[in-house]
C-alpha cells in the first residue's frame, strides 16, 4: 500500500527533512518509526527539503511498504508511539502509484512570524524572529507596497541564496500577504515553487524596507538586477513554517 500523509514538526532539533549522515532529520525519523511499526523498509518521500531550525504546520509525505496493511484512517493512531514529541502525523489516505509529493505539487504556502517586541517571549524562542526595533505603522504600510512589487511572475534569482545550481529561476508568486497583530507581524506567500532560501530573503528583504534601508520602491529594481548582493538579508530560519501544500 502506498499512503499520503500530511505531518508537522517543530524543526528546532533537526538537521532540516532529508536523511543526512550522522545528523538528526525529519526524513530519517520517519523511516526509522515507519520501519518499526511495518517490521520492513520502508520508502518515505517529502514534498520539500527544508533547512534545519525550518518548521512545518502541513508537510506531505507519502509512505511505501509491501507490508503496509494498517488502514489509512488509522494509521496517525499507529505511528504515533514510534514518533518523537516534535513530529507527528496527523492525517493519512491511500493514494496512486503514481503520486509524487515533490512532483505533484501546484503550490505551496509558507507562513513567516516575526515577533516586534523590545522584550522577549520565553515560549516563542526559535519559533519567531524577534525584532526589537519597532516597526511604526508607516514602516508596516511600506512593507506591503514592497511587497505588491514582488506578487507576480518574475525571475527571482535576486533572491536565492548563493550556491544553488538552479538553472530557471522564473517563480510565479500567487500571493504575499503581510498581517500585524500587536506585536505580531505575520507573512504569508504561495508560489509554484521555490528558490534556496527564497522565502527568508524575500522577508529579509521586507524587514529592511521597514527599517529604511531599502526603500519599496526599489524591489523591482532589485528584481531585474538578477544579483543577490541587491537583495537584503536573509532572514532567520526559526521563523519560517511550510503552511500549506495544494495538489
Amino acid at each position: 500500500m502506498k499512503y499520503l500523509a500530511k505531518i508537522k514538526y517543530l524543526g528546532t532539533h533537526f538537521h532540516g527533512f532529508q536523511v543526512q549522515p550522522n545528523q538528526r532529520t525529519v526524513q530519517g525519523e520517519l523511516c526509522r518509526a515507519f520501519e518499526e511499526l511495518f517490521s520492513s523498509q520502508t520508502k518515505v518521500t517529502g514534498c520539500s527539503r527544508t533547512d534545519a531550525g525550518v518548521h512545518a504546520n502541513e508537510f506531505v509525505i507519502s509512505v511505501e511498504c509491501d507490508n503496509a496493511t494498517i488502514p489509512p484512517e488509522k494509521l496517525p493512531v499507529a505511528i504515533a508511539r514510534y514518533l518523537p514529541r516534535d513530529l507527528s502525523l496527523f492525517y493519512a489516505e491511500e493514494c496512486f502509484d503514481d503520486f509524487h509529493p515533490r512532483y505533484n505539487v501546484k503550490s505551496k504556502e509558507y507562513l513567516y512570524k516575526i515577533r516586534n517586541s523590545r522584550v522577549s517571549d520565553p515560549f516563542m524562542y526559535e519559533r519567531v524572529w524577534f525584532l526589537p526595533q519597532d516597526i511604526t505603522e508607516f514602516a508596516f504600510i511600506e512593507m506591503r507596497k514592497a511587497a505588491d512589487h514582488i506578487v507576480g511572475t518574475h525571475d527571482f534569482r535576486s533572491f536565492m541564496a548563493e550556491g544553488s545550481d538552479v538553472k530557471d529561476t522564473v517563480r510565479t508568486v500567487f500571493y504575499l500577504e503581510i498581517d500585524k497583530n500587536g506585536a505580531d507581524i505575520s507573512i504569508r506567500i504561495s508560489a509554484d515553487g521555490f528558490l534556496y532560501n527564497m522565502v527568508r530573503i524575500i522577508v529579509g528583504t521586507l524587514v529592511e524596507v521597514a527599517y529604511g534601508r531599502i526603500s519599496a520602491d526599489e524591489i523591482a529594481d532589485i528584481i531585474s538586477a538578477k544579483k543577490r548582493e541587491k537583495a537584503g538579508t536573509t532572514a532567520p530560519a526559526e521563523g519560517l513554517y511550510l503552511n500549506k501544500v495544494i495538489y
